[in-house]
């Protein structure tokens, strides 16, 4: 059963010479931040690694210790810049192995597509003594060490292996939001947005401001693990905004 009073915190690691160089767009960080925050639990902070060892071992050490949970995504793959599992096995100072249940599955999944050769073995590797995450899609399967999740560098396969981490991590209470939009530049109301976050101490509010429609506009979002507390939070800020001439537009801009 979840714990309101805890909160549970991630990390995740994206991995890849073709993220920092721009060849590729993440798409992870949003999708895991997601899925994250349903399961009731926070992701605290996102580092991006280049594919070296030393790179992603002293992340995941530095990452996986102050927090609960720690996720990796990318270099999980066939060729040979694929290091993730190497250095995540440096990292926990144990071996690699060729996992039994891992080259199970993918001797089923290329059985009638050429067959398992030694590239596609590697994706059978994994640190001595995780187990694995389903991956229904391509069948190389995701890995859990400890309390890491090592995942593929692809959005679509990624998702696939949350879906089946679904409900089976320990969380807190989940986060929850309200939003609320007015036409204000935020120097005019960062006095109102530091008193009133003040004034309820379980919410947290965060200004997003944007410009459109030839003026300056702002969304606020307050965030609560109590509804009670967002309520109250959200009420103020609102009044707030009226006092000061604002029109508050709930649901934001």
């Amino acid at each position: 059963m979840p714990t309101p009073s805890r909160i549970y915190t991630a990390a995740l690691v994206v991995i890849g010479d073709e993220i920092l160089s721009g060849r590729t767009h993440d798409k992870n960080i949003a999708q895991v931040a997601s899925w994250l925050q349903i399961q009731g639990i926070r992701l605290k902070e996102v580092r991006v690694v280049a594919d070296e060892t030393d790179a992603i071992v002293e992340a995941v050490n530095t990452l996986r210790a102050r927090n609960d949970y720690l996720f990796t995504t990318g270099g999980i793959g066939p060729t040979h810049d694929d290091i993730t599992v190497d250095a995540i096995s440096q990292a926990l100072g144990v071996p690699v192995i060729v996992h039994p249940e891992a080259r199970a599955i993918l001797e089923e999944y290329y059985t009638t597509r050429g067959g398992l050769t030694e590239a596609r073995l590697r994706m059978a590797r994994t640190p001595e003594g995780a187990s694995l995450i389903p991956n229904r899609y391509t069948g190389a399967p995701g890995i859990r060490a400890e309390n890491i999740f090592i995942m593929a560098g692809v959005p679509s396969i990624t998702a696939g292996m949350l879906d089946a981490l679904t409900g089976t991590l320990e969380g807190g209470a989940p986060l929850l939001s309200e939003t609320i939009g007015c036409w204000v530049g935020e120097s005019e109301v960062a006095e109102l947005l530091r008193e009133t976050e003040k004034a309820h101490p379980t919410c947290q509010i965060g200004s997003y401001p944007f410009w459109g429609e030839g003026r300056t506009g702002a969304n606020f979002v307050v965030r609560s693990t109590e509804a009670d507390d967002l309520a109250a939070c959200t009420r103020a800020l609102t009044t707030g905004l009226q006092a000061l001439g604002r029109t508050a537009v709930f649901g934001g801009i």
